[in-house]
């Protein structure tokens, strides 16, 4: 048995079932037809990389080490230069498979016989099966990526989705992985709906179509599972908060990319996706401090964050296993969390819109919160608090908001990485059904481990669908 794995990056349900309704996606749909379409929720933050963890790991990125696209190292131990800070667009990303914990292995380290593309995470990969490498390659996707040019995304889409085609046709991996990332890269320079993304899709259906027809070939179709699933949404951006800079103007000696290198910040702000953001306060403290009471010298910064437009819901970590959800003109609630149990109780509103609840299971979570505007965030909040490499204060943008109106290589039309429903939806097509319903992209990687006969790691977030 093979596992085919191609991550449409930044597609939403609502992308797939229009491409394929209007015919511009005919092997999507016979996955469709064949094997079903369901739709998961992802994980907070919704931002490629971390996002990624779930289907190489079966794991939420906060606990394992990733709890954003940018991040702030208190403990000084894996980022040693001034500033003491990451940021996994550009030379960082060579540092994600050394961040992560050593105790949560990888796909790649339970499967020897695997080859991947674009995948982030790729610890246990060998370098002969990493596709799309080499000093030439990094340099293309980095001229690409800082240039905005929208067309050298789909080409690179293209060569990829022909060398996995390839590799997969003439070594016989039993699992392949690879991020197809031009609806993502299009969505962000024009638009969500816009006719770049039609063309990214039509590359990811021409990659299932190959890699089906060769296998078909080889008799070796019905041996073999095809799916494909997103790791995060979009939805579009009509204006940019600096939140970095409406922090500076208060006062407070700040840090945040590119300009991090400083070795007086007070508060450093980072910004993943670009709708959600850390913001760790202290920076002197080496281990987190976990301010039950933002009173005194840190207040100023909550209140004038919970009164911006841009903010719509602000997460106060108060100790490990509690926090405060708090919503702009909603007030707040309470969580806590304990041996797999979350409860939620509104105190001065409501701002999950949900209502109390009362020590929930993570299934009983899920189903509480998937009809409401945050799908699964009583699950992905807690998890994501508890993070030791979460800054004090966690920021989900609002709707037509994103956090950086500076640096960025283009003005993003289209962000994600907050918790509401357009970001934390996503696609998974299946070439076969599945034997139970499939909520979370954590259960993807356990149901590929089943499907290849792997015994699992005793430590998983997700279940097997198979």
């Amino acid at each position: 048995m093979a596992v085919v794995i191609i991550v449409a990056d930044g597609a939403r349900p609502d992308t797939l079932v229009s491409a394929m309704e209007r015919g511009i996606a005919p092997a999507l749909s016979r996955l469709r037809d064949e094997g079903g379409m369901y739709t998961l929720t992802s994980v907070f933050p919704s931002v490629t990389g971390p996002a990624y963890a779930p289907f190489l790991m079966g794991r939420y990125p906060g606990p394992i080490g990733l709890p954003g696209l940018r991040w702030y190292d208190r403990a000084r131990t894996t980022s040693r230069l001034p500033g003491n800070s990451r940021s996994y667009v550009g030379p960082d990303m060579r540092h994600v498979d050394s961040d992560l914990d050593r105790d949560a292995p990888t796909v790649f380290e339970m499967v020897p016989s695997s080859i991947a593309a674009l995948n982030v995470i790729g610890r246990g990969l060998e370098p002969s099966a990493r596709l799309g490498r080499g000093l030439g390659f990094i340099a293309r996707t980095a001229r690409t990526h800082f240039s905005g040019n929208v067309n050298g995304w789909l080409a690179i889409d293209r060569d990829i989705a022909r060398e996995l085609a390839d590799r997969i046709r003439s070594a016989r991996p039993d699992f392949a992985f690879a991020a197809l990332s031009g609806i993502d890269k299009t969505s962000h320079s024009e638009g969500h709906s816009s006719t770049w993304v039609d063309k990214a899709t039509q590359i990811v259906d021409w990659a299932v179509a190959r890699i089906r027809e060769d296998a078909e070939r080889a008799h070796l179709w019905e041996s073999m599972h095809i799916w494909v699933v997103s790791d995060h949404g979009h939805s579009p951006v009509a204006a940019h908060e600096d939140l970095a800079g409406l922090i500076r103007d208060m006062g407070y000696r700040t840090i945040a990319h590119p300009f991090v290198y400083s070795t007086r910040g007070e508060v450093a702000v980072m910004v993943s996706g670009n709708a959600m953001a850390h913001i760790y306060l202290n920076l002197a403290k080496r281990s987190r401090p976990w301010l039950a009471d933002l009173g005194g010298r840190w207040a100023p910064i909550r209140d004038r964050l919970l009164a911006r437009e841009s903010v719509d819901l602000m997460i106060l970590p108060v100790a490990p296993g509690a926090c405060e959800v708090h919503g702009r003109a909603r007030g707040h609630a309470r969580m806590t969390w304990s041996h797999g149990l979350v409860s939620y109780e509104p105190f001065t509103g409501d701002p999950l819109g949900i209502g109390t609840q009362d020590r929930l299971d993570e299934m009983e979570s899920y189903d509480v919160t998937l009809a409401s505007d945050y799908p699964d965030s009583l699950v992905q909040i807690s998890h994501l608090s508890d993070s030791q490499r979460s800054g004090e204060i966690i920021l989900s943008a609002s709707r037509n908001w994103d956090f950086r109106a500076r640096y960025e290589p283009i003005p993003h039309a289209s962000s994600h990485g907050a918790l509401h429903r357009d970001h934390m939806l996503v696609p998974l097509l299946l070439s076969r059904p599945a034997n139970t319903r499939p909520r979370r992209t954590v259960d993807v990687m356990p149901s590929a481990l089943r499907a290849l006969g792997v015994t699992p790691p005793k430590r998983l977030d997700g279940k097997s669908f198979l």
